[in-house]
């Protein structure tokens, strides 16, 4: 590589932050490109407890060790773009035209294919300042844990809610990393500011938050939302009316309060897209699910969770108008997964016509899982017609220990009011 002198990459590294916003990028950070050797104890823990989510690149080395990645690196760049976390104009969710929300994180264009292009651009910017450049850019689907290394470039502390808390943006940001094989001068890291307040770690709807920092992937909502199998009854509780992704712990951290970022224009939301109708949803054909759903982070899994989280916020809500949407997936979908979920929303919401289908589903249903489901179906309909007491409020206790139709909680995430449960 060229010898330059040491002052030569702290002005470049100046220059590179100056011309950030020309970029595209919010803001940047450098990281020293050694071993991250602490996080490695953290990851093998966290595999020993049986929390890692099974989407992670699964060779510990590589996820902590830039060398394994990269030739020699000198450094790694950290970067950051904000997004939005208000929907303006956002269409009701009603009875008769019940919606459901995706995550913030997937209102606008896909984040990867965002990343991806300005990580190019600034390659291509230190390309025409230090030609000797070599650099791996990577961002989520990258080996390199993404937290770890902006936490270490001072683009923010990592929070209680396991997300890069930005002074300036939040955590309301996409993260991205480019490793290189420029010497330059890293950053200090940001000094941590949650403090006292476990505001996140009480607001999340499963209890995947087991401690500051300390997340369970397998419980958490986002992850279940990913998922292509059969979910708990009690899990489906949780999910409530969240298509995919979930935003609860970012919602009520106070540093999140007020901040919206509307400056990217292939970010902001289309309203009908981000909280869409449910029971369209249910009847979506493949290209119909590209031509809606393509162009966001949240098509990744394909149509399949997204139609069974609509069938569970169907349920959810007691969505009476959509018996017979549901009686349809439950007699017609060839999927058992979505037929089994089908019997669960109509245990939810009950009838007898809802009845008559779950009968007349069980004498014909050959998959066995499906079968035990229309079954517990069934006997969520007999407790239906002999309901538990209500408590003072008025509500069934169950419900509201899972956040259901009844406890007086509103369970779609809209604007940044208050979370769903």
């Amino acid at each position: 590589m060229t010898e330059r002198p040491a002052a030569f990459y702290a002005e470049l590294k100046a220059e590179m932050k100056a011309a950030a916003r020309s970029l595209g990028i919010d803001k940047i950070g450098v990281a020293s490109a050694e071993p991250f050797t602490e996080l490695r104890r953290t990851l093998e823990r966290h595999r020993a407890l049986g929390r890692e989510s099974g989407f992670e690149e699964p060779d510990l080395d590589k996820r902590t060790n830039p060398a394994l990645l990269m030739e020699e690196p000198q450094s790694i760049i950290a970067i950051a773009v904000a997004y939005p976390s208000k929907l303006r104009d956002a269409p009701k969710s009603e009875p008769g035209a019940r919606r459901g929300i995706l995550s913030r994180s997937a209102w606008g264009r896909d984040y990867h294919e965002v990343l991806r292009d300005r990580l190019a651009r600034l390659e291509a910017w230190l390309r025409e300042r230090a030609p000797e450049l070599r650099a791996l850019s990577m961002t989520d689907t990258g080996a390199l844990v993404d937290r770890a290394v902006a936490e270490r470039a001072g683009i923010g502390w990592s929070g209680k809610n396991c997300s890069i808390i930005t002074p300036e943006f939040g955590s309301w940001v996409y993260l991205g990393e480019m490793i290189t094989n420029l010497p330059l001068p890293p950053d200090a890291p940001v000094t941590e500011m949650c403090g006292e307040c476990t505001k996140c770690i009480d607001a999340c709807p499963t209890g995947a938050l087991v401690g500051p920092g300390e997340l369970n992937a397998q419980a958490c909502v986002s992850y279940l939302t990913q998922t292509k199998g059969y979910l708990s009854d009690g899990q489906m509780r949780k999910i409530g009316n969240r298509l995919y992704g979930c935003d609860t712990c970012q919602i009520v951290c106070p540093v999140n309060r007020g901040k919206d970022w509307t400056h990217h224009e292939e970010l902001q939301p289309d309203p009908d897209t981000v909280k869409p109708l449910l029971v369209p949803l249910l009847s979506m054909s493949n290209r119909e699910f590209k031509e809606r759903f393509g162009a966001s982070a949240a098509a990744w899994r394909g149509k399949k969770p997204i139609q069974r989280n609509a069938v569970i916020a169907l349920g959810h809500f007691r969505e009476a108008s959509a018996v017979p949407d549901l009686i349809r997936v439950l007699t017609d979908d060839p999927r058992p997964v979505l037929r089994g979920t089908a019997a669960w929303a109509l245990g939810r919401i009950g009838g007898s016509e809802a009845e008559r289908a779950l009968r007349q589903a069980l004498d014909r249903e050959a998959d066995p899982e499906t079968s035990a489901r229309i079954k517990a179906a069934l006997e969520a309909l007999e407790a239906l017609e002999n309901p538990e007491p209500r408590d003072a409020a008025g509500g069934r206790a169950d419900d509201r220990r899972h956040g259901g139709a009844d406890s007086g909680v509103p369970i779609y995430e809209e604007g940044a009011a208050k979370p769903g449960v």
